[in-house]
């Protein structure tokens, strides 16, 4: 008798516009990003649940902290499901970069719920798995926007304003967008608390920056919609400048900007939480990208993915 197998996979996600001004009621663009997946595996297997991983291989009982959210979320799924927490092992494969906001850990919740359910041979409608993915999601970064999930679980491009419907929009921009990975962690929860700390002493400033990003997203959306490359490239730039005088970037992230902007990229910024993680940066052809991506692995990005932005909508 063969022995029960469940599948679950995920892709990345990118923010392209309007993190951290998400949090105070200003719209964010962020698209799926497909170069990057998890693939999460449950196999049959007598005795306790075991768990394989990038962060840890044994028991799931005995996962370290930093996996209270799966841990967690399975837990209260197999309660849900009314299924035993026993005779499986659960692999988590990736080719998504943890903690560089690029969607890991949804991605990995996504992917999780979903093999899940595969392995029990239940349906899994869309509902269910948003409010399973989010257990996880909530445990790991406190009062997540959900956006990152439901751009995971749809593989859609997003548009969002904080307690509006997520509205999916099309991209028609001819250029390539460029992700950076400076190797640095970044700290979603330091960098939410420095923005609100400044907000607070300084409510003048951080309001107005906040908003003047919500418009750079608002922009972005016309020009990307719109093929206009050259004004979308512009609005990046400014928008990491408007990052840069909210605390959240730092000189890693700074300094690849800067290579990218100096061998003739549109423009770049960071994407997702800041403090670490990733820049992304758009090209106007191919061969630019690449030659821009090799720029950036020569001044320290510890790796580069370069993706045709047309290909968003799964042209």
């Amino acid at each position: 008798m063969e022995k029960r197998i469940g599948i679950g996979t995920a892709v990345g996600k990118i923010i392209l516009m309007g993190e951290h001004a998400v949090v105070y009621g200003q719209p964010a663009l962020s698209i799926p990003f497909p170069i990057t997946q998890i693939k999460t595996t449950i196999y049959e297997d007598l005795g306790d649940v075991s768990i394989d991983c990038y962060f840890y291989k044994g028991l799931l009982e005995k996962t370290p902290q930093r996996l209270l959210g799966i841990k967690t979320a399975i837990e209260k799924l197999l309660g849900h499901l009314n299924k035993e927490l026993k005779n499986f092992h659960i692999s988590i494969k990736t080719s998504i970069p943890p903690e560089r906001g690029m969607g890991s850990s949804a991605a990995v919740a996504v992917s999780i719920v979903r093999a899940v359910y595969n392995y029990f041979n239940i349906t899994l409608e869309y509902d269910e798995l948003i409010k399973w993915s989010n257990v996880s999601e909530k445990i790991i970064h406190g009062n997540p926007s959900g956006l990152d999930t439901a751009t995971i679980a749809r593989e859609q491009s997003l548009y969002y304003i904080k307690g509006e419907p997520f509205n999916p929009f099309i991209s028609n921009l001819k250029a390539y967008l460029i992700v950076a990975d400076t190797g640095e962690k970044g700290d979603t929860r330091e960098a939410v608390q420095g923005v609100n700390d400044m907000v607070k002493s300084n409510p003048e400033e951080g309001e107005a920056v906040i908003e003047e990003l919500g418009n750079l997203a608002n922009e972005s959306k016309k020009f990307i919609e719109n093929n206009n490359p050259i004004r979308f490239g512009e609005n990046m730039t400014k928008a990491h400048s408007k990052l840069k005088r909210l605390g959240v970037s730092n000189n890693n992230l700074n300094s690849l900007v800067d290579v990218a902007i100096n061998n003739g990229a549109l423009g770049a910024k960071l994407t997702g939480g800041g403090k670490g993680g990733c820049i992304i940066v758009l090209a106007s052809n191919k061969e630019e990208s690449r030659t821009i991506s090799d720029k950036l692995l020569d001044s320290g990005a510890k790796d580069t993915w370069i993706y045709n932005m047309e290909d968003i909508n799964g042209k």
